[in-house]
């Protein structure tokens, strides 16, 4: 009997990783001869990093960065064994987690601890970089970490601006100079899960500044100072990607990605089932388990459980889920391409409970799982 469990992280609970072992426990519980293959998913947010870097058997790399508002931390990212890719997640250095609620200003937040993460994974000769952007505390469309990487950014009398949110209206000029060179070599690809454009309506100033502390007078300065900005960068590199899917996400460094680190932006889901190498467990598994902490109407929306039960589809290979809570219907549950799925909570308790709890509970309501759909399936066999 071989299993694979590939959970996404549980949202203030556990980490994927953490829950695949819940899971595992549970399942040996049940069935102690049973092969269980553990692979963390993420969905190209926060998480990302560590699940692929987790998957690969890769190694953690600790440096000192500065966080949204320059001051120094210590942030993380993750190296493949041979060092040629690097994982890399903005939420480390410059995560919205980092800041107290009466901090948040994106009009005063930098990515430039991205832009470090990055420089260090570059100074260390890789290749190919994925960089996960979600969870960031930033409206700066990237000038903080490509300013870090060596470009600098400059009002109409020539001098440089520090590199935040509310010196993208001050911009006249992008010096490219001094550009880190290795980053005409490597190949950077961006998890990315949303279709805003850059400016407007409908782009990142707008939909995500307000969750990142911005009234909404600074809301509309930065959105001048992204229009601003996509006008000076297409006249630099040459062409326009502010109104391209994704160029708004992570406030804007989607677009920022395209031109200061000729990046590509792809879904992060598809990305994360790719370098996972998932598929490959699939084909010789029995069952497939995943789980996350809240299955809902986003989750039909979202691409790594569609993602998932399509690949089992393929080879005839059943898909159940464990989740936290369970808010779709049983025929939301089918359209979503799962054979099954059940909550955790097996008794009423609050969430503050329920999250303490989450370990013995995934592994309790996995042990329940494997043991009905084999005898079930014992039983149809008979």
């Amino acid at each position: 009997m071989k299993i694979v469990v590939a959970p996404d992280k549980f949202r203030g609970s556990l980490e994927a990783d953490e829950v695949c072992k819940a899971m595992k426990e549970g399942i040996l519980g049940a069935f102690p001869d049973a092969e269980v293959l553990s692979v963390p998913l993420a969905d190209g947010g926060e998480g990302t990093a560590k699940a692929l870097t987790l998957q690969a058997k890769g190694e953690f790399i600790t440096i000192p960065v500065f966080d949204p508002l320059g001051r120094p931390i210590d942030a993380t990212y993750g190296l493949s064994p041979d060092h040629s890719t690097a994982f890399i997640e903005m939420a480390s250095a410059s995560g919205l987690w980092l800041l107290d609620l009466d901090e948040r200003d994106p009009t005063q937040t930098t990515s430039y601890g991205t832009g470090q993460l990055i420089a260090d994974a570059l100074r260390r000769g890789v290749k190919k970089i994925i960089l996960g952007i979600g969870g960031s505390a930033t409206n700066d469309a990237g000038i903080g970490m490509a300013a870090a990487l060596g470009y600098r950014f400059l009002n109409s009398t020539g001098q440089e601006l520090p590199p935040n949110g509310e010196n993208l209206i001050n911009i006249h000029s992008i010096d490219c100079a001094n550009a880190n060179p290795c980053l005409d070599y490597a190949k950077i690809t961006v998890a990315c899960d949303v279709t805003n454009p850059l400016y407007g309506h409908e782009g990142a100033s707008y939909v995500y500044a307000p969750q990142k502390g911005a009234t909404m007078e600074k809301i509309q300065l930065l959105d001048k100072g992204l229009f601003i900005l996509a006008k000076i960068a297409t006249k630099t590199f040459g062409f326009d990607v502010s109104q391209e899917p994704g160029s708004g996400a992570a406030g804007g460094v989607g677009a920022g990605a395209r031109w200061f680190l000729n990046a590509t932006l792809q879904p992060g889901a598809s990305i994360v089932l790719t370098q996972t190498r998932i598929e490959d467990y699939i084909k010789e598994a029995d069952l497939v388990i995943t789980g996350e902490g809240k299955m809902d109407k986003q989750t039909l929306q979202g691409k790594l459980v569609k993602g998932l039960a399509e690949i089992c589809q393929k080879y005839e290979v059943p898909v159940a889920a464990v989740c936290g809570t369970l808010a779709i219907s049983s025929e939301d549950i089918k359209k979503v391409g799962l054979s099954f799925a059940m909550s955790a909570i097996n008794r009423p308790m609050s969430l503050e409970q329920a999250q303490k709890e989450t370990f013995p509970l995934v592994r309790e309501a996995t042990f329940q799982l494997v043991s009905l759909f084999f005898h079930h399936k014992k039983m149809i066999k008979e």
